[in-house]
């Protein structure tokens, strides 16, 4: 476990620019269902009034275990590359 006021991270192997995933903030959810990301957090991934950020899920075994929070700009590029190798052989 860390220490109080670390952050723990889960580092694995270097792979197109991504080492790690860590644990970044803890935040609650109100009785209205919303959740606020910190502004420090904001502030590191130039998150600012107005972006639009696309929610993706994964599940196991039938639940949701994991978000992934992703400007949706950005998703669009990363379908963009993804497919457009396979766009050009139709």
């Amino acid at each position: 476990m860390s220490k109080k006021g670390q952050k723990e991270s889960f580092c694995g192997p270097i792979d197109k620019g991504i080492s790690c995933c860590k644990v970044e903030s803890i935040i609650s959810v109100d009785e209205r269902g919303q959740m606020v990301l910190p502004k420090d957090l904001r502030d590191k991934a130039k998150i600012r009034p107005g972006d639009k950020l696309a929610l993706i899920s994964l599940d196991k075994d039938g639940e949701i275990c994991c978000f992934y929070l992703i400007k949706s700009e950005q998703l669009g590029e990363r379908v963009r590359d993804f497919l457009g190798p396979m766009m050009k052989e139709i």
